[in-house]
């Protein structure tokens, strides 16, 4: 990996996680803890982390938590779209997850007034979202908190569905492609996606069409995981005829 990668997945991570140890990211990436003190160095100096002792975290991490807001704001029209699409396929009476992200946070604003739902998740801003719904059952995880993505991730985090059968999985991913499969910034991640998707009867992936073909640092497995796609109609043919070969079924919101 070039030293621009390398520096471009350890700034997805710290978007992801908050705040990462030298030694840890010397471990994921197979480089020295001074080749990674070099690159925190130059990430600082582009004024996108702040250096401590041991390690770094991101800029402003503070600010967004306490403002309960997410990193990921691109592409909200999109995402806006695909949660609409989602409801289509949520019913009365359904148990269902909400994976932590900024597309199923719109999922989330949209369940508002909606009845004799049971949502589960990982994401504490949902929670709020959805916590004073009188119709609206909500159910956290425990686990470790991640700040930029107000989320609860870890072991403790996917051992709470052990044993927990759903109707509906609503996933996210940072990105997706034939070779890498579903990829995440964070390898603490992989764990709870993993017991998720295995608690879930059904699984829909959402994700807007800039995550096709974008790779993230972690790999969860192939994309033959995932039941749906639920994505934008700016998604290419070659996309198009990949997940009717994989005999995924595509919904275009």
């Amino acid at each position: 990996m070039l030293p621009n990668q390398r520096r471009e997945k350890i700034l997805d991570l710290l978007k992801e996680d908050g705040s990462a140890k030298v030694i840890t990211l010397a471990r994921i990436f197979k480089v020295t803890e001074v080749t990674i003190r070099q690159d925190l160095e130059k990430l600082e100096k582009d004024d996108l982390i702040i250096k401590e002792h041991g390690g770094a975290y991101l800029k402003n991490i503070k600010d967004q938590v306490s403002s309960f807001s997410l990193t990921h704001q691109e592409n909200l029209e999109k995402k806006e779209r695909i949660a609409e699409k989602c409801l289509e396929y949520i019913e009365n009476g359904d148990t269902i997850i909400l994976d932590s992200g900024s597309t199923t946070t719109e999922i989330a604003k949209k369940l508002r007034g909606h009845r004799n739902l049971t949502v589960i998740t990982n994401a504490l801003n949902i929670a709020l979202i959805l916590g004073a719904e009188t119709g609206i059952e909500v159910i956290m995880t425990g686990g470790e908190f991640k700040p930029p993505t107000l989320s609860l991730t870890g072991q403790k985090a996917a051992d709470f569905f052990k044993g927990i059968n759903v109707q509906k999985l609503f996933l996210a991913t940072a990105g997706l492609s034939l070779k890498s499969g579903l990829t995440y910034p964070s390898i603490s991640d992989i764990v709870v996606k993993k017991a998720m998707i295995d608690a879930a009867e059904t699984t829909y992936l959402v994700a807007d069409s800039s995550k096709f073909s974008k790779n993230a640092f972690a790999s969860l497995g192939a994309l033959s995981l995932i039941d749906y796609i639920v994505t934008d109609s700016d998604i290419d043919d070659s996309h198009r005829e990949l997940f009717k070969v994989h005999e995924i079924e595509l919904i275009l919101a």
